[in-house]
């Protein structure tokens, strides 16, 4: 037994230093540059904000500041002040989510793909749902606010990675000649470095596992309850050679209310509208049916997309649980669910478990932060309570150590594993 244990640790091993291999691969010119208007705080109003501000590999590609996380969880701008309302979602294997569809499942239509935690980055302009996604923050006055996409390309343009972007895309890159293709071809880059081996790195030690053994017992347990009866799969789906955990839908789960988020704070009336929200923007306005890449969204007429988006109130898309719990020690807290309410990857289980088991918490003077509904074994109603999953979360009868199992198979999914 000895010996064939050995040989097993071996295996495990010598596969996690393949994938780290693997993960130190070279970038292309095109990731290249991706990465370096990735990383560049000097495109944004104040020069002080980049995309990796808020998307950071060390913490999983998401939010980098503790802090931050253990309160309201969104980030800042580049204007002091100025704030969005969601946590910010991984960047890690977001290219692989198709384009924003819809889809027709027992006889309901079931919305797919896009990013954002609202899916409007459908990627219906550039063909590529991060291309679109990686557009928008540039633009926006509560993140990196520059004024417009003439600004963005000069940045660029007169950067120390100038001539590189020049070389990637062609001598009329930076010669002003077409604004709007420099731009387009600014978020393509950046998804080109978000779709390499540096982000999406297949490394963990799930990735190495594969019927090697070198998950623990605990671990063992716990993907036997991922795939039965915790119902993970059910969503986060874990199957095939290299899963993503996610299935690129949307969700209503019920998350309370973050009461230290900044649009709280402002207007404590604010409820999140998630994809609901953005069907009534794609209603409004015909302008995107004729978009290169629209997709058969484009079918539905805008009383349709009235109609849904009061079916789809409320939902979030489900993210990718690859490096859930990626931090740089066990001291850092990450925020979880869209408006990052839960402090813990063991909270969040034990909500998914407990949701409609455990009392709705007193009306208090106290903010009903994920601190208090655990010191009162309560959880606070829901921020948006339309459509809210029922059916697969909410009174899953898990054991303390079941929860605990889950939470340990789910920490398997952290990329850059090295065996012991």
């Amino acid at each position: 037994m000895l010996r064939i244990s050995k040989v097993i640790v071996a295996s495990c091993i010598l596969l996690a230093a393949v994938a780290v291999t693997a993960t130190a691969a070279q970038l292309s010119q095109k990731e290249l540059l991706g990465k370096m208007i990735y990383k560049d705080k000097n495109l944004s109003l104040n020069s002080n904000q980049a995309c990796s501000s808020c998307h950071t590999g060390s913490v999983g590609w998401t939010g980098p500041n503790s802090d931050v996380n253990a309160s309201g969880a969104v980030y800042e701008g580049s204007i002091p002040g100025s704030f969005g309302d969601r946590k910010p979602p991984s960047a890690a294997y977001a290219t692989q989510s198709p384009l924003f569809s819809v889809q027709t499942q027992a006889g309901a239509q079931l919305f797919v793909g896009g990013n954002f935690w609202d899916g409007r980055a459908t990627g219906w302009k550039l063909g590529n749902p991060a291309a679109d996604q990686a557009q928008g923050p540039f633009l926006n006055p509560k993140e990196q606010a520059l004024p417009n996409a003439a600004a963005v390309v000069s940045k660029v343009c007169s950067s120390t990675y100038g001539d590189l972007f020049v070389a990637v895309w062609g001598s009329t890159a930076c010669d002003g000649s077409d604004i709007a293709l420099a731009y387009d071809k600014i978020g393509l880059s950046i998804a080109a470095y978000e779709a390499s081996q540096e982000v999406n790195q297949f490394s963990s030690k799930f990735d190495a596992d594969k019927g090697r053994k070198c998950l623990t017992n605990q671990e063992t347990h716990g993907a036997a309850l991922f795939m039965g009866k915790a119902k993970c799969h059910l969503c986060h789906v874990g199957s095939g050679k290299m899963p993503l955990f996610t299935d690129f839908t949307f969700d209503n789960l019920g998350i309370p209310k973050n009461p230290e988020n900044p649009a709280t704070i402002a207007d404590p009336t604010f409820v999140d509208p998630g994809l609901g929200g953005f069907l009534r923007n794609l209603a409004a306005n015909d302008d995107w049916r004729k978009l290169t890449y629209v997709t058969n969204v484009s079918a539905l007429e805008s009383k349709q997309l009235e109609q849904l988006a009061v079916a789809n109130e409320g939902k979030h898309k489900v993210p990718t649980l690859r490096n859930v719990d990626k931090r740089p020690d066990a001291s850092f807290v990450k925020g979880y669910g869209h408006n990052g309410y839960f402090k813990s990857l063991e909270r969040i289980v034990h909500f998914y478990n407990t949701r409609d088991v455990l009392p709705v918490c007193a009306a208090t003077d106290l903010p009903l932060t994920d601190e208090y509904a655990q010191a009162n074994n309560c959880w606070p109603a829901a921020e948006n309570p339309n459509n809210i999953n029922m059916q697969e979360v909410g009174n899953l009868g898990l054991s303390s150590a079941e929860e605990a199992a889950l939470v340990a198979f789910m920490k398997t999914l952290t990329d850059g594993y090295k065996p012991k």
